[in-house]
């Protein structure tokens, strides 16, 4: 390349990035639904590539985790893959659940290596309206500006967040079925894993990975929203097999260039809020759905935990009993999300209840809630409300017992899925209904 066409390109690039860049300030007045005012802003260009759902910081898990004391002079580095590619990248942060101003001393992203280490060459400093360091008000969220990064489809990127300060508790993500890593000072631009001594298999304050093409025609987005079967719990831990990720696989073999995003949260409910599972569905839809940069089409995979609750017969602080649960009461629910999808002109997709017979744990499995989980599943498939349907229960049990998961896609509880069961849910979904 000559030096003058190089000049050219490069011109050209940085009057892209301009035009793709966020107007972040250094205290961004944002509230919960600055997404889709920031997409609106940027135009049709980005795709949602990655993502995990926000819930309030909290010890009801069963791995221990950073959520309730938050960090200070802490760096923490975080590892994600794309589900598909571009030039560019920008990432999301949320400090939605969090009390006081959070202030981010420093970001980077660059393309992962093995463990916390990133591989070299490829590390870029994230600004925020065009600064290093950002302070987030409490309940807000913001992107970052772009970021030339060119990625492939399925890349694994590593981002790290510097907190000089204390953060105080952390908005965070509790299964990302990922490890995170935490190192003191600034080890930002740390290229090996040394540093980064301590891990936990949450997320923090990171909610989201765009990316865009300079040169291309814009992408669309598919959400996959629902509980721990979207959120993946009980696949292996950094694989990435829960079964949005194993859609994105099929998109990218079928050569179908669409984005898919994760937002499953587990524990989450149809009805209810909940301390430790995150807002209800129809609540968090808003953000975790309608916001979406370039979304067109979102799978929907919940109600389980409400059937569970039907005869919970203690209140607990992650979330009361729903002894007066009906069929009817979670088809209108499911009605509400297919109304605001459609109002937004989204093509909406209903995924079967999974069967949960023979859990090991007293009190889960119910004969009244099973007749629920058929009654609901019924309706999914038989109404025509849903503009698709992805028959999850199928895909994972045998003709002859519907009733209850297939031994080889079982996790280990009857309930959720093995990587292989995750594998059958992602093989249920038709790509051409997306």
């Amino acid at each position: 390349m000559t030096s003058s066409r190089f000049t050219r390109v490069l011109t050209a690039t940085a009057a892209a990035l301009t035009l793709l860049a966020p107007a972040a300030s250094a205290t961004p007045q944002h509230d919960q639904n600055s997404a889709q005012q920031d997409s609106g802003t940027l135009g049709s260009g980005w795709v949602g590539a990655w993502s995990m759902s926000a819930e309030l910081p909290n010890e009801f898990t069963f791995e221990p985790n950073w959520s309730e004391a938050g960090f200070a002079n802490h760096t923490v580095r975080q590892v994600v893959r794309v589900s598909t590619g571009g030039d560019t990248a920008r990432i999301k942060l949320s400090n939605l659940y969090g009390t006081t101003p959070l202030r981010v001393s420093g970001a980077v992203i660059a393309k992962a290596g093995d463990g916390a280490a990133v591989r070299p060459g490829t590390t870029r400093t994230l600004t925020f309206g065009h600064r290093s360091s950002v302070v987030i008000p409490a309940g807000r969220e913001l992107y970052s500006d772009a970021a030339w990064l060119p990625t492939a489809p399925l890349d694994r990127l590593s981002v790290s967040l510097y907190f000089a300060e204390p953060t105080g508790p952390a908005t965070f993500h509790a299964w990302a079925s990922a490890n995170s890593y935490r190192a003191t000072g600034d080890q930002r631009f740390a290229r090996d894993g040394g540093p980064f001594t301590e891990t936990t298999v949450s997320n923090y304050y990171l909610t989201a990975v765009d990316v865009a093409e300079l040169w291309a025609r814009p992408r669309k987005t598919v959400v996959a929203f629902g509980d721990s079967l979207t959120d993946g719990s009980f696949s292996t831990l950094g694989a990435d097999n829960r079964y949005p990720d194993e859609l994105a696989e099929r998109l990218v073999s079928a050569g179908k260039p669409m984005g898919v995003r994760n937002a499953g949260l587990a524990g989450n409910r149809m009805l209810d809020d909940s301390l430790c599972f995150g807002d209800k569905a129809v609540k968090r839809f808003q953000r975790d759905v309608l916001d979406v940069p370039g979304v067109r089409t979102v799978i929907v995979s919940e109600g389980i935990n409400d059937v569970i609750a039907l005869t919970q017969t203690e209140d607990h602080p992650c979330g009361p009993p729903v002894p007066g649960l009906t069929a009817q009461i979670l088809i209108d629910s499911h009605r509400e999300l297919i109304s605001l999808a459609h109002a937004r002109g989204l093509r909406i997709i209903g995924g079967t209840i999974l069967p949960y017979k023979n859990n090991p744990y007293e009190g889960v499995y119910s004969e009244e809630g099973e007749a629920v989980r058929d009654a609901v599943n019924d309706w999914i498939r038989t109404s025509g409300e849903y503009d698709a349907v992805a028959d999850f229960e199928y895909a994972v049990t045998s003709p002859d017992n519907r009733d209850e998961i297939r031994d080889e896609f079982d996790g280990g509880d009857k309930l959720h899925c093995n990587d292989a069961g995750y594998r059958a849910m992602a093989n249920a979904v038709n790509l051409a209904s997306l």
